[in-house]
């Protein structure tokens, strides 16, 4: 299933992170591992945030993405999303 995890960055912890490479390296591992097929680093109210859009084969899954980023002080949502295409086939198969 198509996810979009969100990361936001907690502002003290994540500084400690950066500066001791932990958070490059849950980023790193994580796109080595899961090959996001797109990846974008923002600012979202007030906070670093990182946007991962991949493929998630089984929800059992959940944790061993989340732990990584938690240990650097990460906030983690995890929301499935659809490309257009998705959307047309879920309409179309409504009847709509």
């Amino acid at each position: 299933m198509r996810m979009m995890l969100r990361t936001h960055i907690d502002a003290i912890k994540g500084s400690e992170a950066l500066k001791a490479g932990a958070l490059q390296k849950a980023i790193g591992a994580f796109i080595e591992k899961f090959k996001p097929e797109a990846t974008y680093f923002t600012n979202d109210n007030g906070m670093r945030t990182g946007i991962f859009f991949f493929d998630m084969k089984d929800s059992n899954l959940m944790p061993v993405i989340a732990e990584a980023f938690f240990d650097v002080g990460c906030t983690v949502t995890l929301q499935p999303c659809m490309t257009p295409e998705d959307l047309h086939a879920g309409l179309a198969a409504e009847g709509l």
